[in-house]
């Protein structure tokens, strides 16, 4: 396994705060990895470790096979962290070619980065007059600037409107079907759910999950409305076992394999229940996400 990043108990502690307690990350090269967490979960204080910008109070961290803060490492790391900080009095382009002298990239890559973000004629507007949603577009642009083998983007969809979060996931995606690497990191569920590979959930600076978007979601459920309910949870109980099924909204969730919806619908209906509805539903991230950390939102 060709390993990106590898993090080991790495934690970060402000007085009696641990902003980061026990991290272990495993990205694999030319993924979209989400980095899932509610606001204040540690996100951004892991990236800024990452990035050598913060230093941990234990535990350790390889970026591309050298420590955080490598110069010859930082030199193949594209990032967005925490927003764009750029010139305000510059225009987006002043600002990238600013960037691109500072790191010794070819001045080409200026007009490349500015079509792949789409900026368009508003590239040569000053930054102080963009949206949030074009810094946010200019952000990755200067991210994008060395061609980076790992791109690291923090909330790269903010501000941004439902059109602009599309094309924001569709160019996030195309830099990973380029070999390369993607940590994004987000707590928009939805975000996560169409782009990533895989999840780290961080919940109050600890990893609960680490896997595929669809191990995390689960297969999916059997889900029946039925009357009479308990004369139904008794009969699926019955074929299934009790821990395989359970009430929620007046309905039944059932745990069961696809061959066994049409017989579980038989006997219901050979024993005087009337079925309503019998469907598949498939859990959301959103579901999982609220089951692993106990948050009643993000």
């Amino acid at each position: 396994m060709d390993l990106v990043i590898k993090t080991t108990a790495l934690s970060k502690r402000y007085g009696a705060h641990r902003a980061v307690d026990q991290l272990d990350l495993r990205v694999r090269r030319g993924e979209v990895y989400g980095f899932l967490g509610p606001n204040g979960a540690g996100k951004t204080t892991t990236l800024r470790m990452l990035l050598g910008l913060v230093r941990p109070t234990m535990g350790s961290a390889h970026v591309l096979g050298a420590s955080p803060g490598d110069p010859g490492a930082l030199s193949r790391i594209g990032m967005l962290v925490e927003g764009p900080g750029l010139y305000p009095y510059l225009s987006g382009r002043d600002n990238l070619r600013v960037i691109a002298r500072y790191s010794k990239v070819p001045a080409t890559r200026v007009d490349e980065v500015i079509d792949v973000v789409e900026l368009g004629p508003r590239s040569d507007d000053r930054f102080a007059t963009y949206s949030m949603g074009m810094k946010q577009r200019l952000g990755v642009a200067a991210a994008l600037l060395k061609d980076p083998e790992l791109l690291i983007l923090d909330e790269p969809t903010n501000g941004l409107d439902p059109a602009g979060m599309a094309d924001m996931r569709s160019l996030i995606r195309k830099q990973a079907s380029e070999s390369r690497t993607v940590l994004l990191s987000s707590h928009l569920l939805g975000e996560v759910e169409h782009i990533c590979d895989r999840v780290g959930v961080i919940s109050r600076g600890r990893l609960v999950r680490e896997g595929p978007v669809a191990e995390l979601r689960g297969r999916p459920s059997l889900v029946i409305a039925a009357d009479p309910l308990d004369a139904a949870r008794a009969i699926a109980e019955r074929i299934l076992g009790p821990d395989r099924v359970v009430q929620e909204d007046h309905v039944l969730r059932l745990d069961a394999q696809p061959g066994e919806s049409a017989g579980i619908n038989r006997e219901l209906v050979l024993n005087g229940v009337s079925v309503h509805t019998i469907n598949w539903k498939e859990r959301s991230l959103e579901e999982a996400f609220f089951e692993l950390t106990g948050e009643g939102g993000v």
